[in-house]
């Protein structure tokens, strides 16, 4: 176990001392209101934490506090961690951005779209074109939720069993054959949907590395990143440091509700969602970015490798709402922002619904974990909690705008 800690003051950083303060306050008055159990707020310059800060409870009812140390589920902040997972076999030759995903998963090598109708007479046709590896990565597949309500296929999605994203029983493999038997929402390539395309994505690289997904990413990239709590499990000595998972009640509350299943090894490892990680992982993971590949003399990619996967790839620099296929992208937050592999990216500060750096880049978790790297302001930033709320909420947009009030130069 390794613990983040701060190493420099805000000052020295560039950071305004008050500014953090007001920030603190303002996350700390929502945990005091029982709308947050705690939280764990890190800001770095130069790859030196500057501001760090520990509130609340990571278990309401056993009083046990957040602390450096603790361990969070980060959700979908997975899903760049296993984006650098397929960048690294792109680099070795083994995959490409341009390959059919049908050429390492036969299940997908004729994917049909849908046409009309819903249920059983839903009518498809066969794609246009191939699915590809970059379509997967940049969330244009026409995969899809099935927790969206605004399409026939995600009602068809539902009717599968993919509630949760994984069909009952099953492993990874099992379930991504399950995917390719549903037809896609619309032609690859052609909008922004966000789904289960990265579960696809870590399914391909067990099959182009010959390991399971776990394995994988801890040899080739928790280990060399020395992100020693990263993983898709907690072991017994890890167990007292998770943070207990929260749901948002009616009144705004918050009550304990079930998390990701990391007490044992999962059958189903999931490519969008199945890790937990420490402030100290986050802030290892985040610093490979910043630093364009290389951390302590540990390389895991072309500094090329993260400019490309840190530049938007929607056609035309579109940003999400544009390109946003369903209502449930067609929102302010998705202003100004386009889509990397795996990471979001800013293209339009002007219009985004928080201050902004051109070019910050980063995802966020459904338990209300976040992280983005400013390449410009050399800054990089987290916040941990555990809350999954019913609807949208104010922290990440509060959180970008009060960091930016900080940071003096």
């Amino acid at each position: 176990m390794t613990v983040l800690r701060q190493e420099t003051g805000p000052e020295e950083a560039g950071l305004d001392a008050g500014a953090l303060e007001r920030l603190d306050r303002h996350f700390a008055r929502l945990v005091d209101e029982g709308k947050l159990p705690g939280f764990l707020v890190a800001v770095a310059r130069g790859g030196r934490v500057a501001h760090l800060t520990a509130y609340g409870a990571r278990d309401v009812a056993a009083g046990l506090p957040v602390e450096s140390d603790t361990l969070w589920r980060i959700y979908s902040m997975t899903k760049p961690v296993t984006a650098v997972g397929a960048l690294m076999l792109r680099e070795e030759g083994l995959l490409s951005l341009d390959d059919p995903v049908g050429r390492h998963l036969p299940a997908f090598a004729e994917p049909r779209v849908y046409e009309s109708g819903s249920g059983d007479r839903v009518r498809t046709r066969p794609a246009a074109g191939p699915l590809l590896v970059r379509h997967l990565m940049t969330h244009t597949a026409g995969l899809t939720f099935a927790f969206y309500h605004a399409h026939p296929v995600d009602a068809l999605y539902r009717a599968a069993g993919l509630e949760s994203s994984v069909a009952p029983g099953t492993d990874l493999a099992g379930t991504t054959d399950v995917y390719a038997s549903l037809p896609l929402q619309f032609e690859p390539g052609t909008q922004w949907n966000y789904s289960v395309a990265s579960n696809v994505l870590g399914r391909i690289i067990e099959v182009v590395s010959g390991r399971p997904l776990d394995e994988y990413l801890a040899e080739r990239v928790f280990r060399p990143l020395g992100m020693n709590d990263a993983g898709f499990q907690v072991t017994e000595e890890q167990a007292e440091r998770l943070a207990e998972l929260y749901g948002e009640t009616d009144d705004g509350g918050i009550e304990p509700v079930p998390g990701l299943p990391l007490r044992g090894r999962p059958r189903f490892l999931s490519g969008s969602g199945g890790m937990v990680a420490s402030a100290h992982d986050l802030h290892r993971f985040m610093e490979l970015l910043r630093r364009r590949g290389e951390l302590d003399g540990t390389r895991l990619l072309d500094p090329a490798t993260v400019d490309l996967m840190t530049r938007n790839h929607l056609p035309g620099n579109a940003d999400l709402r544009a390109f946003g296929s369903r209502p449930a992208h067609d929102e302010p937050g998705n202003e100004g922002v386009g889509f990397g592999l795996g990471v979001s990216v800013v293209i339009d500060p002007s219009r985004t619904q928080s201050p902004s750096g051109r070019g910050s880049f980063g995802w966020s978790g459904v338990a209300t974990t976040t992280f983005w790297v400013d390449p410009g302001r050399d800054l990089t930033v987290q916040f941990c909690t555990q809350v999954r709320p019913r609807s949208s909420h104010t922290v990440f947009r509060d959180l970008k705008r009060l960091v930016h009030e900080a940071v003096t130069h």
